[in-house]
């Protein structure tokens, strides 16, 4: 059971370390010749969030024109049209804000065209923004005057992270079978005679970096369960790998460009610990059937095989289920509307903590304002000023980073409870009793974390090919969409800022009362910050929703 997850950690490891090494040189060097062309001048924390938010209010822009102009476009040979406006909407907010959540089928409502522009262009440049976010905090952090350029560093992080990894991978996984071609779908006839239509495409374009950027939208509706995303075991193994490389990677980079290695190692330490519970408590729970399954084939050998990826064992779903969600991906190999109740709760956890490796960039940038309370919290009990990296934090300083951080479950929370109490929820979800609750909170749970991964149990939350949307899917797109947007700008923007105000003090020298952030015993107090954190906000409505019905056997039944 354990061979598959060890090795996954062993090989990314592996990887990571000297990924990382090579991130920070790539990502400190000096101006090349051609990057002066994209050079406008050294940019303060404001003037490096104004560069990001213009740069993405464009991509939405020209995402939204491509998707609203999709029926009159090239490279559209099976002939899709118009989406619903709605759904423009959300999908052109899901993936510039690097979240992709999808309300849409690829195979069934975008053309080529709209794959290759909306959706693989938004992926490599919403993975470097991210990537340029947490790079700009450590400038800030290490008392730079300036957070560099979001131009240079968005060129370097794509072209120079981004581009060549991706190009690895998509050569390990065309060698498995993955398809690329602009060919239109295929119809053949099977072998009992019936006609059937078989899409396929760029396939091998969008699935390597929708999973190295933590980004995670499918080119099929299904995802990764298609087996034309991923048709065999070592395809499966590449893309675990694949999710988790970056995120590790940026741990090692935050250590070197800080000169830190020891508090870079903390950090990676409390993110693997919390990856490995996520792993235990998903196999486990996988392990055993759902009660209302009991003595039906899909739970065969007291395991519940409905919706669940059967190709490469049993705990499949589990391993990948807990991996996309600790890294804020949303790529998903099975139906987590199928998952055990625990299971789902394990999916939740993770996107609720937002740190468990995170996605690419801001799942360390997350970390790091759980690190600032840790230190507001331990300051408090040593009884003296609050220090992170010599420098003090005061009043300003916490009041962005509980900004940053309680901007996260008010938008899970406020939006999941209006929707339970109106008509939009229980007319959407396809159980009316506590795992009709989980779906709703999941929905706003995958938006707010960038992880775009969904229980998909909702019903007409798509807005169809026609001009006319589904019956609940408006509202479902607009509150959706607004929420990736709000979750996505408002933690980068105040975590940047606290980093610059961070290192703009004056450095205090180290005296024998000093807290120290590189230690055993404070990645136990972080930790421990972490969980209780996560427990206070999100204890009761897992309670109402997983929590009851693991422990009703007929919750999931009615």
């Amino acid at each position: 059971m354990w061979i598959i997850p060890a090795a996954i950690l062993l090989v990314t490891a592996a990887c990571a370390i000297p990924l990382g090494r090579a991130m920070a040189r790539v990502m400190d060097a000096p101006l090349g010749r051609a990057e002066r062309w994209l050079d406008t001048g050294p940019q303060s924390w404001k003037g490096y969030c104004l560069s990001m938010l213009g740069f993405n209010g464009a991509m939405f822009v020209v995402g939204f024109v491509v998707l609203a102009c999709q029926a009159a476009l090239p490279l559209n040979p099976d002939g899709r049209g118009t989406p619903a406006a709605t759904m423009t909407f959300h999908t052109t907010v899901s993936f510039f804000a690097n979240n992709s959540q999808q309300h849409y089928a690829g195979e069934v409502h975008l053309s080529y065209l709209s794959q290759l522009i909306v959706i693989v262009w938004n992926m490599f440049m919403g993975g470097g923004t991210s990537l340029c976010a947490l790079t700009a905090v450590i400038r800030g952090l290490r008392g730079d005057a300036n957070l560099g350029n979001f131009y240079v560093d968005l060129w370097r992080g794509v072209g120079c992270v981004f581009v060549p990894l991706s190009l690895v991978v998509a050569v390990a996984l065309v060698a498995c079978g993955v398809p690329m071609t602009l060919d239109g779908a295929e119809k053949v006839t099977t072998l009992d005679g019936a006609e059937q239509t078989i899409a396929r495409g760029p396939v091998a374009a969008l699935v390597p970096i929708k999973n190295l950027a933590s980004v995670g939208g499918g080119f099929f509706g299904t995802n990764s369960a298609h087996p034309f995303e991923n048709p065999n075991a070592f395809a499966n193994f590449v893309q675990c790998v694949s999710m988790l490389l970056l995120p590790a990677a940026c741990v090692v980079m935050f250590g070197r460009m800080l000169k830190r290695p020891r508090e870079a190692a903390m950090l990676g330490g409390v993110m693997c610990v919390l990856l490995i519970a996520m792993f235990a408590s998903a196999m486990t729970a996988e392990a055993r059937c759902n009660s209302a399954l009991a003595g039906l084939p899909v739970a065969s050998d007291g395991v519940n095989f409905e919706g669940k990826e059967l190709r490469f064992g049993p705990h499949a779903g589990a391993t990948y289920a807990a991996i996309t969600t600790a890294v804020s991906c949303g790529s998903v190999n099975c139906m987590h509307d199928s998952l055990h109740p625990l299971t789902g709760l394990v999916c939740l956890s993770g996107m609720w903590t937002g740190c468990v490796f995170g996605g690419v960039g801001v799942g360390l940038i997350h970390l790091l304002l759980y690190v600032v309370v840790a230190v507001f919290l331990g300051g408090l009990m040593v009884g003296r000023t609050p220090e992170y990296l010599g420098r003090k934090l005061e009043a300003r300083e916490m009041k962005l980073a509980m900004l940053a951080l309680l901007i996260h479950p008010l938008l899970i929370l406020v939006p999941s409870a209006v929707f339970a109490g109106t008509g939009w929820a229980r007319g959407s979800a396809s159980n009316p009793g506590p795992h009709g609750l989980t779906q709703t909170v999941y929905e706003f749970t995958s938006a707010a974390s960038g992880n775009g991964s969904g229980f998909e149990g909702l019903r007409d939350t798509c807005g169809s090919a026609a001009e006319t949307p589904a019956r609940y899917g408006s509202h479902w797109d607009i509150a959706a969409g607004l929420v990736i947007l709000f979750g996505r700008f408002v933690p980068i923007i105040a975590t940047m800022a606290l980093a610059s105000s961070i290192g703009q003090k004056p450095a205090t020298p180290r005296t024998v009362g000093t807290l120290r952030t590189d230690t055993l015993t404070f990645g136990g107090v972080l930790l421990a910050v972490v969980l209780m954190f996560g427990a206070i906000l999100y204890l009761p409505i897992a309670a109402l929703g997983p929590l009851a019905e693991h422990f009703g056997p007929n919750a999931f039944a009615r």
